[in-house]
């Protein structure tokens, strides 16, 4: 019997969508009626999710209760740890997110676990796990096995696996982890965003630009292009980092998943695996770049290869 545990991830009292696409990820690595896929939940709340993870697939549900509300990347490291010590799962699989990758690094090593980050496929080869990433700035797969390791810890993008919709009836257990004293306190969690601006997870049509608009000046002419169109104007990190754009704006794994949207237009962006996290399921993607081997256009359903200011220029004349 295999045991795959999946370690859910919640903020401010809510689930986070990307636990329900590792619940469906981890279906896939079942090989036999005996595997089972457990689900632990770690909170000072925790109980309170069991019914948002009671899905199809899901054979038990673990509660492991904390004394704070905030998350705390110690006490995460100490309870997984005691989990897979208790539960010697051949596989643990994280979200590839800020949160988990506080404390992933560390549970593998203290561990001697096999370890691997940005996962966007898992698979058995026979009983060997492999896991593929991206490597060379997404340019080349990268298939990663771990000869010798009973239990691997994986990181997986979001957006890579489709929630299952169906409901389930999992066993509900409680652990109690080992007390462990943390390094750090929390004062306040601060969700960035634009105030009023436009939430855009639930936008249909996206206009987003990155470091090919070269000038802060030239964000107008693709905001002009943007409203003309019918589109929201977004962007990729170095443009939010450098106050051209709000935060609120900012499409990828440190901004947010545009969940809603139908088409993609990205302009001088050369899509790194973070900024492709927050895109790449969109059905239909765009891809304006100079650059023929740019990331991007490994996601586009369509790409041109040229200068984004020559499209710009002749889009707003087919749109006038």
């Amino acid at each position: 019997m295999r045991t795959i545990l999946v370690v859910a991830e919640h903020r401010s009292g809510e689930l986070r969508p990307v636990t329900l696409e590792l619940i469906a990820g981890a279906q896939t690595l079942k090989q036999g009626a005996d595997d089972q896929v457990v689900v632990a939940v770690i909170g000072a709340e925790a109980d309170k999710f069991v019914p948002a993870l009671s899905v199809e697939g899901v054979n038990e549900v673990v509660v492991v209760k904390t004394g704070s509300a905030d998350f705390d990347p110690d006490f995460f490291e100490s309870a997984v740890s005691g989990l897979i010590e208790a539960r010697s799962p051949a596989v643990v699989m994280l979200p590839h997110t800020v949160d988990s990758l506080g404390y992933a690094a560390t549970l593998a090593s203290k561990g001697g676990h096999g370890f691997a980050t940005d996962v966007f496929k898992l698979e058995y080869d026979g009983a060997d796990l492999v896991a593929t990433r991206g490597g060379y700035n997404q340019k080349v797969n990268v298939e990663v096995d771990f000869p010798g390791k009973s239990c691997v810890v994986v990181a997986v993008r979001a957006n890579v696996y489709k929630p299952l919709e169906g409901s389930g009836s999992p066993a509900v257990s409680s652990f109690e982890a080992a007390a462990k004293a943390s390094r750090s306190s929390n004062r306040e969690y601060i969700e960035l965003g634009g105030g009023n601006d436009v939430d855009i997870t639930g936008v249909d049509f996206i206009v987003s630009i990155g470091r090919g608009i070269g000038e802060e000046t030239n964000v107008e002419d693709f905001r002009e292009l943007a409203d003309t169109a019918g589109a929201t104007l977004c962007c990729s990190r170095p443009i939010a980092d450098a106050g051209w754009l709000p935060k609120s704006r900012q499409v990828g794994q440190s901004g947010k998943v545009v969940g809603n949207c139908k088409l993609y237009v990205a302009m001088g962006i050369s899509g790194s695996i973070q900024h492709m996290a927050g895109m790449k399921h969109v059905p239909t993607i765009v891809a304006v770049n100079t650059d023929p081997g740019a990331s991007i256009f490994t996601i586009a359903k369509y790409g041109i290869v040229g200068d984004i200011f020559e499209v710009h220029e002749e889009l707003m004349n087919q749109l006038a």
